[in-house]
């Protein structure tokens, strides 16, 4: 579906640039850090545009989340889960919304977050799908996990980790992007 949709917005921005009428038409394309899609450059709205990128939540922002979620907070209990997701966005809203729920304790969370019975379970199962498909992958982010120091990497494999939101830069070096996933993906 991605191979005839995409191209297809791609194709509405390409007529803005020749016809006024399509000048009017603004199109706001969203996509996740998960899904890597191979596309022509040409045809891609991915490399076009205004790109914003949802950067983590600090500690605040976990807090007033909660909040909107139901759950009053102390500062302890934001911490502990920012120490586990590091501020990710999905997985913090993945952690809030099964806590507001009802579904888990925070501390059951914490205790079961890399497990088979745990809620990032999908996720990560997900991911190490992907990591399998691409072998380089899984290699480069054994290397980062079991590393006590931010690593080198080659450009390509830190850009396609980076994309699936494993791992975040430090200078010209990578890391996890949280504790999840360097306990999740460490042999």
């Amino acid at each position: 579906m991605a191979k005839d949709v995409l191209p297809l917005l791609r194709s509405w921005y390409e007529e803005a640039k020749r016809l006024p009428i399509w000048r009017k038409l603004r199109l706001v394309v969203v996509h996740s850090t998960e899904i890597y899609v191979p596309l022509n450059l040409k045809q891609s709205p991915f490399n076009v545009g205004l790109p914003l990128q949802l950067e983590c939540f600090n500690l605040e922002q976990v807090q007033q989340l909660a909040q909107r979620y139901g759950l009053s907070w102390q500062n302890d209990e934001a911490q502990q889960l920012m120490a586990l997701v590091g501020g990710h966005p999905a997985l913090v809203n993945i952690a809030l919304y099964h806590l507001s729920c009802n579904e888990i304790t925070l501390e059951q969370l914490l205790a079961t977050a890399n497990q088979t019975t745990g809620i990032y379970h999908s996720h990560l199962q997900r991911h190490r799908a992907r990591l399998e498909e691409q072998p380089e992958l899984r290699l480069s982010l054994d290397a980062i996990t079991a590393a006590a120091e931010p690593v080198a990497l080659e450009p390509m494999i830190t850009y396609q980790l980076y994309s699936m939101g494993l791992i975040k830069q430090v200078g010209d070096k990578v890391m996890p992007s949280c504790e999840l996933y360097r306990s999740s993906f460490a042999h």
